[in-house]
């Protein structure tokens, strides 16, 4: 069984697309969505409309749920609030009542169980969509964060944009990056994809090229309220 995991797509729907492009010439068997759909791209509508043609089972982020009911004081920087309130109201007037509707009642997380293999998938954090949990935090931050909250073989997350893998107490700790908007400076869409076969374990992060100029020209066509630093963000890989 080949599994991809994709999350932090950020309205991008051109990566989205060349992600998705990878993922069928794999021949993955399932996908798993661990959320932040729409929020900070140019193309949320068509984003969100991939994701739902997908008929798979998708989680809620952060973004998601800002989309739903605003930016509030202490989740983000100070001296960012104001513009990131603009940008969600930009969002959200691309999208309809049903959008809306969907991105508030999506689950918080995904229990699998994979011919045996016990899989733990979340956001941020099993009781978070906001906390940042970075890649280099100890393991014993890693595990008091990330994998207390069940006894899975794997747990795996998004929300820091930026992907690893790493090995703990004979568990398997994934962040699977972000299709959308990577932050670990290779501008390459990211996802995870886990194979298990009767008992072994095959992990990997993939990167995907797409077309980042044409991302850069949807952004400016659009006129996106924040069209200059995000358009910064997606040449580059680095939220700076």
């Amino acid at each position: 069984m080949k599994i991809a995991f994709i999350s932090d797509i950020h309205g991008n729907s051109i990566a989205l697309e060349a992600v998705l492009e990878d993922i069928r010439k794999k021949q993955i068997d399932r996908i798993y969505v661990l959320g932040d759909l729409c929020y900070r791209g140019p193309d949320p509508k068509r984003s969100l409309a991939l994701i739902r043609s997908l008929h798979t089972k998708v989680i809620k982020g952060n973004a998601d749920e800002w989309v739903v009911r605003g930016v509030n004081h202490g989740e983000v920087p100070d001296q960012v609030i104001e513009k990131m309130k603009i940008e969600r109201e930009w969002t959200v007037a691309q999208l309809d009542q049903a959008d809306i509707d969907y991105l508030e009642g999506l689950p918080s997380e995904l229990m699998l169980d994979i011919e045996g293999t016990s899989i733990h998938a979340f956001h941020a954090t099993p009781d978070s969509l906001f906390e940042v949990v970075l890649p280099g935090a100890g393991d014993e931050v890693l595990k008091s964060k990330l994998m207390f909250a069940s006894d899975a073989d794997i747990f795996i997350y998004a929300h820091i944009h930026k992907p690893f893998i790493r090995y703990m107490d004979g568990k398997i700790l994934m962040n699977i990056g972000s299709v959308g908007l990577p932050f670990d400076g290779m501008p390459k869409a990211a996802y995870a994809i886990v194979e298990i076969d009767h008992g072994q374990i095959h992990t990997s992060i993939e990167r995907v090229p797409y077309r980042i100029e044409d991302v850069v020209q949807q952004y400016e066509e659009v006129q996106y309220p924040n069209a200059e630093m995000m358009t910064r963000i997606v040449r580059n890989g680095l939220l700076k």
